[in-house]
């Protein structure tokens, strides 16, 4: 096998967020999460629930590239069931964010004061409901100061500092890692802030901290993100996504 590119190393990143979530609902938000979500369904959570994208389940694991007839689909998933599967805390979404701080407060909704703000974003979304209600992770693909900023600008998604205040609205509430093109990031510390959890190869620990607005939990010894099996890349290289699609998210 040739070389292991950084977008196969945040793949694999990326499936290890759903490692032990068993028969949840996994919603991916972009390429490489969603090859992750499906090399772990093909791997090692077989019971991961995915859907077509639309309003059903599909029992298969489609490549990246299916189109509408590569899906087996097994049961109909309107919008309204969605809600029920996320208010009962049976989903893990991995979202994007535009701005996320030490706590895990993120910001998709726009940049600057909100009342007027410099650039308009897509607005909150799910995100409150979702962050509250169930598991979230988060994918950034382009690791910068501007995304990672000591406060966000607008909080969209709920991080640990805010959902502490108030428990019983938050019972499900966990945010549980930040996968980026540089490093895995966490909140198992203390007080919840953002820890470094592991840095890709070729990446140090210092790229990570210049990167990042606000200063970082970082342990005395931080490994190296988990490299792809030799099952693992050929399922990503010839079954779920042959055109190195994914490839093209993460910059460099």
């Amino acid at each position: 096998m040739s070389e292991v590119t950084r977008a196969e190393v945040c793949a694999v990143a990326c499936a290890e967020a759903w490692r032990g979530d068993g028969e949840v609902l996994a919603s991916p938000f972009g390429l490489v999460p969603s090859l992750g979500a499906r090399l772990a369904r093909l791997t090692f959570e077989p019971d991961l629930v995915l859907t077509d994208g639309e309003a059903a389940l599909v029992a298969n694991t489609p490549p990246l590239s299916a189109g509408a007839d590569d899906m087996v689909r097994e049961a109909p998933m309107p919008y309204r069931r969605v809600f029920d599967v996320v208010w009962s805390g049976r989903r893990h979404i991995m979202m994007m964010a535009s701005q996320i701080d030490r706590f895990g407060n993120q910001n998709l909704s726009a940049i600057g004061d909100w009342r007027r703000p410099t650039t308009q974003l897509i607005g909150v979304r799910g995100s409150p409901g979702n962050t509250v209600n169930h598991t979230t992770s988060y994918w950034v693909p382009a690791h910068s100061r501007r995304v990672f900023a000591e406060k966000v600008d607008m909080v969209s998604g709920v991080g640990y500092d805010r959902a502490a205040r108030f428990p019983a609205a938050a019972r499900f509430h966990e945010v549980r890692v930040v996968v980026t093109n540089l490093a895995v990031l966490d909140f198992d510390t203390p007080d919840r802030a953002m820890r470094v959890r592991s840095v890709h190869p070729g990446v140090s620990v210092d790229e990570v901290r210049q990167a990042t607005g606000f200063d970082l939990v970082v342990p005395e010894e931080v490994p190296h993100s988990r490299l792809p099996s030799a099952e693992e890349l050929e399922l990503m290289r010839e079954v779920l996504d042959p055109e190195a699609a994914a490839r093209g998210e993460v910059p460099g």
